[in-house]
């Protein structure tokens, strides 16, 4: 689990922040992942100047890893926590990072996102993305929930959608494609998804609720 809040302690903070194109309410984003499009959600929103969120991981850099997420080759064997805040303070330099790897389960995630008041998932196991889904409109009713379900293959990018599924559940994908029965993750398409997501956010934020 990766935490960063902006500090308000750093004399030209508020001249930083009012470079970014969203000025809005400020809020608490949750990001539980394994996938690209977890590392990509953040990296839009860290541009966006957002001053809280929360990212679970629990693995490590390996080569396999490099061509579609936010990683570099010195990183490889690096807890992916500490190498994804590293790569995200040079992005967003007033951000302070404190890191925590855990593996989001439903006995430990109403503790984890209790805080939240928006939570993005990012997962490529289907179990995963049903038990954190099911675990937020049953446990943390009132929490925006935006999922992402659909971004595999060489597809076209239009074919990616937000949905608003229900007051507080949002879904960005194409619905359809899977991992396994397509040719796999091209990273302009699950970018392509992650800006969904990320857009999703600030909207909400920003109170537009519609899509």
């Amino acid at each position: 689990m990766t935490y960063y809040r902006v500090k308000q302690r750093f004399d030209n903070v508020q001249m930083w922040k009012r470079t970014a194109s969203y000025d809005g309410p400020d809020g608490n984003i949750y990001i539980g992942g394994e996938l690209y499009t977890e590392k990509e959600l953040q990296k839009h929103l860290e541009k966006y100047r957002l001053p809280a969120s929360v990212n679970t991981m629990f693995d490590k850099v390996d080569i396999s890893n490099l061509h579609r997420q936010q990683y570099k080759a010195n990183q490889i064997g690096l807890p992916k926590t500490e190498a994804l805040s590293s790569n995200l303070s040079e992005i967003a330099p007033y951000t302070v990072v404190e890191t925590h790897c855990v593996k989001i389960t439903e006995e430990n995630a109403v503790d984890l996102l209790s805080g939240a008041d928006i939570i993005c998932e990012a997962f490529d196991n289907p179990q995963a993305k049903a038990m954190l889904a099911n675990t937020v409109l049953e446990k943390l009713p009132g929490k925006f929930y935006v999922g992402a379900s659909g971004m595999a293959g060489i597809g076209s990018t239009n074919e990616i959608k937000t949905r608003r599924l229900s007051k507080y559940f949002y879904l960005c994908g194409d619905g359809v494609s899977e991992v396994g029965k397509s040719e796999g993750l091209f990273a302009a398409r699950v970018m392509a998804c992650a800006a969904h997501q990320a857009h999703t956010v600030i909207r909400i934020l920003a109170g537009q609720y519609d899509v």
